[in-house]
């Protein structure tokens, strides 16, 4: 019996060369992985069968959550070094709240500045030291984070595709087809593989859609530091079910449908928000951590990517298809040589 408490129960070895660092030519291109619990057996699809791997009356729940420019590159004014971080949020007064990396030690009242082609640098004066090696500062230009962002960011690459610059593809394809509400420093991957056709194929088959929103913070890429896993404190992430969809959800159960996760960050809304009202509007910060065990109250079926070696979202897969049949898919995947992380393959847990 593996012990679920220890971080070393969640590793697996990964080749290097099997990490996705660049998108395929269509996003309904990529393998899939299907693993069906009851049965304990694992197959080899491609993610354009989808719709007839589920049923006429499942319901795609969608993370519709848009990635911000976040990743911003400038300089420090005072000194002239280079300076390169990455948005996290903003307050009522609207203020930002950064990570960043430079030589050297920043000070509070110094000035970042961010360059864009035909604009005025964006200034950023430093206000104060915050949490995790962040700080909190303040745009001397007008404008929502959204919108000046859009003019001086970058698209937020995870730091495992050695990218040194991200590419105007990556604008397109490190975001949903269907993404609306921007608030992400990073992608809902899962999402990436849905094209047009393979939404209207879904639908074609009575496979109806409907979304939640869990805006995914950097805490995602955060490594588990602790070998008790009680102890890895989890991140915070704000998430949102609406009437709407609590409504068409507790429908499509009564009628005998499944609700179809796309992706972790949905499962986590749906989670969050059902154990803390059932299936009524919920709205909020979630820090659930989901590992084995764990009794999941809302999801059905999962459509996930693969993720890193000792990561929580490999904890939460593992609860949700179980310990033993995840770890053999995911030693089958890593055989037949499927594409990891953001850009790569997927798995659908029926």
């Amino acid at each position: 019996m593996p012990d679920f408490d220890r971080l070393e129960t969640y590793d697996y070895t990964l080749p290097e060369e099997l990490i996705a660092k660049e998108p395929l030519a269509r996003r309904d291109a990529s393998r899939l992985l299907v693993v069906r619990r009851a049965a304990g057996t694992i197959e080899h699809r491609q993610i354009a069968e989808l719709p007839e791997l589920l049923l006429a009356g499942d319901c795609l729940v969608v993370n519709d959550s848009r990635v911000l420019l976040a990743r911003l590159q400038g300089v420090r004014t005072r000194t002239g070094g280079k300076w390169e971080g990455l948005y996290l949020s903003s307050d009522a007064s609207g203020r930002w709240r950064l990570i960043g990396q430079t030589r050297g030690k920043l000070q509070p009242g110094e000035e970042l500045a961010i360059s864009a082609t035909g604009f005025e640098p964006l200034r950023l004066t430093l206000i104060e030291r915050i949490d995790e090696g962040g700080w909190l500062v303040e745009p001397l230009q007008p404008g929502s984070p959204v919108e000046l962002l859009e003019r001086y960011g970058q698209v937020p690459l995870p730091p495992y595709m050695d990218r040194e610059q991200p590419t105007e593809a990556d604008r397109e394809r490190y975001q949903t087809t269907y993404a609306r509400n921007p608030g992400s420093v990073a992608a809902p991957t899962a999402g990436l593989h849905f094209s047009p056709e393979l939404l209207a194929a879904c639908a074609a088959r009575g496979i109806d859609r409907t979304h939640v929103t869990l805006h995914v913070g950097m805490g995602t890429f955060r490594p588990v530091s602790v070998e008790d896993v009680r102890e890895h404190v989890m991140h915070s992430e704000w998430c949102e079910l609406s009437t709407e969809t609590a409504a068409k959800l507790q429908s499509v159960k009564a009628a005998g449908g499944r609700v179809v996760s796309v992706g972790t960050t949905s499962l986590r809304t749906l989670e969050s928000a059902v154990a803390a009202a059932g299936w009524r509007a919920w709205s909020g910060e979630t820090r659930l951590f989901i590992r084995p065990p764990y009794q999941f109250q809302a999801v059905d079926v999962l459509l996930t990517n693969f993720h890193l070696p000792k990561s929580t979202l490999l904890m939460l897969v593992s609860a949700f298809g179980g310990y033993e049949l995840i770890r053999e898919a995911y030693r089958e995947a890593v055989s037949e040589r499927y594409r990891f992380f953001s850009y790569g393959d997927a798995m659908l847990v029926l």
